[in-house]
């Protein structure tokens, strides 16, 4: 008798259907189960409002995770990036996989990089963090842009680009890899311009807590690298967020020495949408070897920047 297929809860996008049937291809092979993708349809799918205005975090992920507690998935793949930073007991963060580029990058017309822009820019973006580090940096290098809030898949962002609409509109490099047209990037927009947001780059597998044995396979997947460096980033996001509501921007990367991996760095950056105002800060330390330690350093960058101001970026946060 075989056994059932596995059932993966995925997002309808075509993106969430690219990095789910990657995912797919991969514990099957792992677990030598079929596995069938089960589509759904989120609240961040279906309403046209700007993320701001409908939570941010969250919507993409409720009715996934929604979908797992009832067992009509066995797991999820999620893009770590739209997870809320407190993980619910029931649920199991069973891998993050080996990461995909965190850039952001620039498609605009007539192949022009964001330093070929003119005077007067239009980019497109539906994040505030993009908006805040896009701003700060023309307005240090006599640059002028206008930040034209966007919304929709990566064909429609494009498509703004392509009809003439905007200048040009920055995407995330992981996406545009997964769906095979990273060769329509003109700028790779370099992580001292723009800090990513926590996580992106990186999927998140998660299954119900009680399904040990699923837990446990899946676990194969993991890149403990990759999961130091995403929990310190999102460690960062959550102290932030309890303290400010501005935008952040976070990434740890691995210093190395030859071969040998030595430390992690982990950058972050919070600033007002006009980009007048930017705190960026810096800090590295042994390479996080528990949850815990991981934990801790985002922590404690954070509490720097709230102590250089971070906190009155945006106003007092309302509760």
């Amino acid at each position: 008798m075989t056994e059932r297929a596995l059932r993966l809860g995925t997002r309808r996008s075509k993106l969430a259907m690219a990095q789910s049937g990657q995912v797919a291809e991969t514990v099957s092979q792992l677990t030598g189960r079929p596995v069938e993708l089960v589509e759904i349809t989120t609240y961040g799918d279906t309403s046209r409002e700007h993320l701001a205005q409908i939570g941010g975090t969250g919507v993409f992920v409720t009715a996934l995770r929604d979908a797992l507690l009832a067992g009509e998935v066995d797991f999820a793949v999620h893009s770590l990036k739209d997870l809320p930073t407190a993980q619910p007991d029931d649920l199991a963060l069973a891998a993050v996989p080996l990461r995909e580029d965190p850039r952001d990058v620039l498609i605009a017309r007539d192949g022009l990089t964001f330093a070929e822009l003119p005077n007067g820019a239009r980019i497109g973006t539906g994040s505030p963090r993009r908006m805040a580090q896009l701003n700060a940096y023309a307005r240090n290098h006599g640059m002028t842009i206008e930040t034209v809030p966007i919304r929709g898949n990566i064909d429609t962002r494009i498509g703004f680009v392509h009809k003439g609409e905007l200048d040009a509109v920055v995407l995330a490099a992981a996406g545009l890899h997964r769906i095979g047209r990273i060769d329509e990037v003109t700028d790779f927009l370099s992580v001292d311009t723009v800090l990513p947001a926590p996580g992106q780059g990186a999927l998140a597998i998660e299954c119900a807590a009680s399904n040990a044995s699923l837990t446990a396979a899946l676990a194969e997947l993991d890149d403990p690298y990759t999961r130091a460096a995403v929990t310190a980033e999102r460690s960062l996001l959550a102290a932030l967020e309890a303290g400010c509501s501005a935008p952040v921007g976070a990434l740890a990367d691995l210093l190395a020495d030859g071969q040998i991996v030595k430390e992690m760095r982990l950058r972050g950056v919070v600033g007002t949408t006009d980009g007048s105002t930017l705190v960026q800060l810096s800090t590295t330390g042994p390479v996080p070897e528990t949850h815990d330690q991981a934990l801790a350093l985002g922590r404690e960058l954070a509490a720097e920047m709230l102590a250089k101001g971070a906190a009155g970026l945006m106003g007092e946060r309302v509760l």
